[in-house]
């Protein structure tokens, strides 16, 4: 068991550069630990791990957050908000980053590499706090119908899916907060180009195709994408692109046809596709290639219906994969955004909203422990084994949360053993008193 202790070891030398707000006066607990902490709540899936550890150490003399998570000593939750206040979410690119060169690992290729060996990176923004009696300079604001102001928090996500696969891997989000010196509130489309702007030229390598919905499907994105060596797959949707659509009306599509079985039903997928059509009205339009896809049942009934716009090359031989491809982007929601809020991840919850970074620090705390989640279940084995034993993922966290809460486990290795084998290992029996 390397990669956790790796992954780990990266990110406390990276909260251990935090701001210290004591400004000199130093104090006990030294700034990783608070921003450690804060990540193995988020890890353990569980908002009381903290205080079971506190109370495991005044019965033991130590606990798992310092044997696991190399936590010195445990402040206490408010202490965490008040220290990571001034913690920019910005700090914690190098642990995104690590991500990006775990997704080279062959595991990982060959769970996430399509169209050739190609990596589809998600785009959508989400929304995470919301309220309308707390917010901070860099919460956007809404009014409601009941003539009140709201403050909410945003992101624009960069997540690697893959059609066929149930796994994603959240990137290093771009948070969609007040600008300095900026006329107009902030929003998606100018996230992704900040967004681009930093990670584009690093991701390279892993030769990205770009996705996302009829927001992004527009000449500035595009050309953003193409002018750097990127290629993309958008949702393009009538009622936004009127020029592109006037011109399909008068032109004859590519066709192809593909039966598919699926489960005892038989369906007809049935594909359009036109190369070099304008993106928008004018002579600088952007010529984009246009593929429409319908799903067909047995009766003749329409299932699924969608169209997008690409700068990949189409043929009938690729035309399948790449509305595959494009058809991917939903993952984001459900198994990125959907987890994270409904399935224990608990991100729209307010951990803490602070007065200047807290909110957004905590939100990237959380999309990091969800992305180890997903590198460990494909490049660790004891995690697998131990994953795979509580067969559901609800099972798996409340294990964890339960073992911790009696036990002291030297290590990770240690700890997992009795989670796949479902026994406690006897030098732990000897050591320590688990009723």
């Amino acid at each position: 068991m390397t990669l956790l202790p790796s992954l780990l070891a990266g990110l406390k030398a990276v909260c251990a550069a935090f701001p210290d707000p004591r400004k000199g006066r130093g104090g006990n607990i030294a700034m990783a630990d608070f921003g450690l902490s804060a990540f193995s709540m988020f890890f353990m899936q569980s908002a009381s791990f903290l205080s079971f550890q506190r109370s495991l150490e005044k019965g033991q003399g130590r606990s798992n957050c310092q044997s696991l998570f190399g936590i010195e000593k445990i402040p206490s939750d408010n202490y965490i908000r008040d220290m990571l206040d001034e913690a920019d979410p910005a700090l914690l690119a190098p642990c995104f980053e690590r991500l990006e060169t775990l997704l080279a690992e062959p595991p990982m290729r060959q769970a996430f590499a399509r169209l050739g060996g190609r990596t589809l990176v998600a785009w959508d923004g989400t929304e995470y706090f919301c309220s309308q009696k707390i917010g901070c300079p860099h919460c956007l604001t809404r009014e409601r119908s009941n003539g009140k102001t709201e403050s909410y928090h945003s992101m624009l996500a960069a997540t690697v899916v893959a059609p066929g696969h149930s796994k994603v891997v959240p990137l290093m989000p771009e948070f969609i907060a007040s600008q300095d010196g900026a006329e107009k509130q902030d929003c998606e489309r100018n996230a992704v180009k900040r967004w681009f702007g930093k990670h584009h030229a690093r991701l390279s390598p892993l030769r990205p195709v770009y996705l996302g919905d009829d927001l992004f499907a527009c000449q500035p994105v595009a050309k953003m994408v193409t002018d750097n060596g990127g290629d993309f797959i958008f949702t393009a949707k009538q009622s936004s692109h009127k020029a592109l659509y006037d011109f399909i009306d008068g032109a004859e599509p590519n066709r192809h046809e593909e039966k598919v079985r699926k489960r005892n039903a038989r369906e007809t997928f049935r594909y359009r596709w036109i190369e070099a059509v304008p993106l928008r009205d004018g002579r600088d339009a952007m010529p984009v290639n246009w593929i429409a896809l319908e799903i067909v049942d047995a009766t003749g009934r329409v299932k699924y219906s969608m169209a997008w716009v690409t700068s990949l090359a189409i043929t009938q031989y690729n035309v399948a994969q790449i509305a595959a491809c494009g058809r991917a982007r939903w993952k984001i929601e459900n198994e990125s955004f959907n987890v994270m809020k409904n399935h224990g991840y608990e991100l729209e919850h307010n951990f803490g909203h602070g007065e200047t970074f807290l909110a957004m620090t905590l939100a990237a705390l959380n999309l990091l422990a969800f992305a180890w989640h997903a590198a460990l279940e494909l490049l660790e084995p004891p995690w697998q084994a131990a994953r795979e034993a509580a067969t559901k993922r609800t099972r798996f966290f409340a294990h964890l949360a339960t073992l911790t809460a009696y036990a002291v486990f030297p290590s990770w290795t240690v700890f997992l053993e009795p989670l796949a084998t479902f026994t406690i290992p006897p030098e732990l029996l000897k050591t320590q008193k688990i009723e």
